[in-house]
């Protein structure tokens, strides 16, 4: 037979000195608690509101990537005919976006025509391009030239610097300076 273990109970006296120990117990562990949970709250808060910073950012980037109307304001655009489930589309696209990323804000941008979507394809039909096509437009929005098929980085790069050279603006040259007629002093 096993043997029990038998529980005494303890005595009033007992019992109320363990309730204050506790008592005290819990206070200190409220006050530490409360500490605790707002270190905890604030650092949950910072990670949350700078993981939804960045989150929004990346969406209103995508957004804007895909956005057919920024063709032709004034910025030489790198166009790629895009099909998102394409293996090659997307190789192509790592590969631009790595030879865009040697250009600074405002020098050239990158427009993605998702061809799953009906934007996309309308555009890739109005050009006669199927996808893993690039094609480079100037600022006023003219096709300047159509890349079809995979390219390396270092090649994409040299032909989008090519495309955002602007020709030098020839320098006025200054008019001819006359001598002013010199008046006589009256005196």
């Amino acid at each position: 037979m096993k043997k029990q273990r038998v529980r005494v109970k303890p005595t009033g006296k007992q019992r109320r000195a363990a309730k204050a120990a506790e008592a005290i117990e819990q206070e200190e562990l409220s006050r530490r608690g409360l500490l605790l949970k707002l270190r905890n709250y604030g650092l949950a808060a910072a990670v949350l509101g700078g993981g939804g910073y960045i989150a929004v950012a990346k969406v209103q980037d995508a957004m804007a990537e895909e956005d057919l109307s920024r063709i032709g304001d004034g910025i030489p655009t790198v166009v790629q005919i895009h099909d998102p489930q394409c293996s090659q589309c997307l190789a192509l696209q790592r590969e631009a976006r790595a030879a865009m990323s040697e250009f600074g804000d405002g020098e050239i941008k990158y427009v993605v025509a998702n061809i799953r979507q009906s934007s996309g394809r309308a555009f890739a039909a109005k050009h006669g391009v199927a996808h893993v096509t690039l094609m480079i437009f100037d600022g006023d929005g003219e096709r300047k030239l159509t890349l079809r098929g995979q390219n390396s980085r270092a090649r994409l790069s040299a032909i989008f610097r090519r495309h955002t050279l602007k020709a030098p603006t020839p320098t006025p040259k200054p008019a001819p300076v006359e001598a002013e007629p010199s008046i006589p002093a009256t005196s």
